[in-house]
C-alpha cells in the first residue's frame, strides 16, 4: 500500500459528527415519537428491577460479599449515577438514538464510536440473553409449583424452549410497535413492584439480626471472597443489575420533548432501584444466613425461611420474577435494534439494519435479526459468562462516555447545553475512577474475552464500515470541492 492510503487512513478513523448538524431534526428518521417520563421511567425500572434483584444479589452475597452485599450495591450505584449524569448531559445535548455510540462519534471520533457501538452490542444484546436464561429458570419452578413440569432437556442447553419462546414473544411485540411495547412493560412493572414492597414488608417481620454480623465476613486469602476485596468484587457483579438506563438514551428519537424527559427518567429510574435493591438485599441477609443464598432463586429461599404465615406469597413473587425478567428482555431488545438502526445509517452497518416498518414505524429487520442472535445465545453460553461480559463490556462503554464529557467541555466549554453534570469535572472523573476500578475486579478470563469481542468488532470496521462510512465520504467530497 502507498503512503497516500496510509495518509487518508489514520485521519478517517478520527472523523467527527458535527454536534450542530446532529442536532438539527432530520425528516427522513420516521420513528414514532410516543414516549413520554411516565413511559421512560417504566422503562428504566424495567429493565434495572430484573435479573439483579432476584438472581445475582443472593450469588453476591453467598461467595464475595456477605451482608455487605449493601455496601457493593452503594459503590455500583455511585460509579452509576456519575455515568447516568454523563449520559443525561449528552442525551440533551444530543437527542438522537444510538447513545454512547452516537456521543462518542461527536467526541471522540469514528474508530472509538465503532468501538462503543460493537461494546453496546455486546451489552444489550448478551444481556437479554442472560436474562433469558434466568426467567426460564423462574418460570420452570413456578409451573413446579402448580404440578406442572417440562421435560429437563427443553429447558437447559442446547435447546433452552422457554428461554427461545420469550425471546420470540418479545421479538415480535416489539416489531409491532414501540407503544404498544411500552404499554406491556407498564403492566409487568406494577406487578414486579408490588410483589418486591410485599416481600420487603413482610420480611422485616422476620429478621434474625444475628445473620448481619460479621457485616463484612473476613477475607478468605483470596481476593475478590470476603473481606474488602470482596466488597469490591460483589460491586463489579452486582453492575449487572443497575445497567439499563443507557437504553433509555436509545430511544430518544421515539421520546417526546427529550433534552427534558430523558435527564430526568434516568436519574428517577436509577433512584428507585438502588433503594430497591438496597432494601431488599438487606431484609435477604437478615432472614437467611448469606451462605444459604447462592442458588438461582435466593428471595424464594427467604420467602420459605419467614415460616408458613408469610408462604402464600411465594407463587407472587416468583410470578414477578417471570413478569421482570421478561421486561429486562424487551427494553434490551429495544435499545439493541435502536443502536443498530442508529449504525447502520451512518454506513458502518448494512442499510438493512436501518429499514423502518411503514407501518409500525419501528426498525423491525434489526429487531428481527438482534432476537434471532439473542435465542443463539441463550442456548449456547453458561449464564455466569453472560453475566459477567455483560458487565465488564458495560463498565468499559461508561468509562468511555465519562471521558467524552470531559472533552467536549474542553473543546467546546461554550455550547449550549440543556443539563449539564453537577461539580464540574470531578462527578465525570469519579465516573471514570469507579467504573475502572470495578473493571479491574474482573478475571483475566473476562478481560480476554472482552479484547476478543473488540478485536472481533474491529475486523468488521476494517473490512466493511471504514469503506462505506457516510462521514468518511462526505469529509472526502468537501475536501475535493
Amino acid at each position: 500500500m502507498d503512503s497516500a492510503f496510509w495518509t487518508n487512513f489514520w485521519p478517517q478513523l478520527l472523523n467527527k459528527k458535527s454536534i450542530t448538524d446532529l442536532q438539527q431534526p432530520c425528516e427522513a428518521r420516521s420513528l414514532d415519537r410516543s414516549l413520554g417520563l411516565f413511559s421512560l421511567v417504566g422503562l428504566g425500572i424495567g429493565v434495572m428491577i430484573g435479573a439483579g434483584i432476584f438472581v445475582i444479589t443472593g450469588q453476591v452475597a453467598a461467595y464475595h460479599t456477605g451482608p455487605a452485599i449493601v455496601l457493593s450495591l452503594l459503590l455500583a450505584a455511585l460509579s452509576c449515577g456519575c455515568v447516568a449524569l454523563c449520559y443525561a448531559e449528552f442525551a440533551a445535548l444530543i437527542p438522537l438514538s444510538g447513545s454512547a455510540y452516537i456521543y462518542t462519534y461527536a467526541t471522540l471520533g469514528e474508530i472509538f464510536a465503532w468501538i462503543i457501538g460493537w461494546d453496546l452490542v455486546l451489552e444489550y444484546l448478551f444481556s437479554a440473553a442472560t436474562v433469558a436464561v434466568g426467567w426460564s429458570g423462574y418460570l420452570v419452578s413456578l409451573l413446579a409449583d402448580l404440578g406442572l413440569s417440562l421435560p429437563p432437556g427443553l429447558c437447559r442447553p442446547p435447546f433452552n424452549l422457554p428461554a427461545l419462546g420469550l425471546v420470540g414473544l418479545v421479538t415480535l411485540l416489539l416489531i409491532l410497535g414501540t407503544r404498544r411495547s411500552t404499554q406491556v412493560n407498564l403492566v409487568m412493572v406494577t406487578i414486579k413492584l408490588a410483589a418486591i414492597l410485599l416481600f420487603i414488608g413482610f420480611g422485616l417481620l422476620s429478621i434474625h439480626q444475628q445473620n448481619w454480623l460479621p457485616f463484612i465476613p473476613p477475607n478468605t486469602g483470596e481476593f475478590g471472597v470476603f473481606g474488602w476485596s470482596g466488597v469490591l468484587r460483589g460491586a463489579g457483579m452486582v453492575f449487572f443489575a443497575y445497567i439499563g438506563f443507557d437504553a433509555l438514551a436509545n430511544v430518544t428519537e421515539e421520546t417526546q420533548n427529550p433534552q427534558r424527559t430523558i435527564p430526568l427518567a434516568i436519574v428517577i429510574s436509577l433512584l428507585i432501584a438502588t433503594l430497591l435493591y438496597g432494601a431488599v438485599s438487606l431484609v435477604m441477609v437478615g432472614i437467611v444466613p448469606y451462605a444459604k443464598l447462592g442458588v438461582p432463586d435466593p428471595i424464594a429461599i427467604a420467602i420459605n425461611a419467614m415460616g408458613p404465615g408469610q408462604r402464600w406469597f411465594g407463587p407472587l413473587i416468583k410470578l414477578a420474577a417471570i413478569a421482570g425478567l421478561g421486561s429486562v428482555v424487551l427494553v434490551n431488545l429495544m435499545a439493541q435494534a435502536r443502536l443498530l438502526y442508529s449504525m447502520a445509517g451512518d454506513g458502518l452497518l448494512p442499510s438493512i439494519f436501518a429499514q423502518v416498518h411503514s407501518r409500525w414505524q419501528t426498525p423491525h429487520l434489526a429487531t428481527l435479526i438482534s432476537g434471532m442472535l439473542a435465542m443463539v445465545l441463550a442456548v449456547s453460553l453458561p449464564i455466569e459468562v453472560l453475566g459477567n461480559l455483560v458487565s465488564i463490556g458495560t463498565l468499559f462503554a461508561f468509562t468511555m462516555v465519562a471521558i467524552a464529557v470531559l472533552v467536549l467541555r474542553h473543546r467546546q466549554p461554550d455550547l449550549p447545553r440543556p443539563f449539564r453534570v453537577p461539580f464540574g469535572p470531578w462527578l465525570p472523573l469519579l465516573g471514570v475512577g469507579t467504573s475502572i476500578l470495578q473493571m479491574l475486579s474482573f478475571s483475566w478470563g473476562n478481560w480476554f474475552r472482552l479484547i476478543g469481542w473488540l478485536l472481533l468488532g474491529l475486523l468488521i470496521y476494517l473490512l466493511y464500515g471504514r469503506r462505506r462510512s457516510l462521514v468518511s465520504i462526505e469529509t472526502k467530497q468537501s475536501n475535493l470541492v
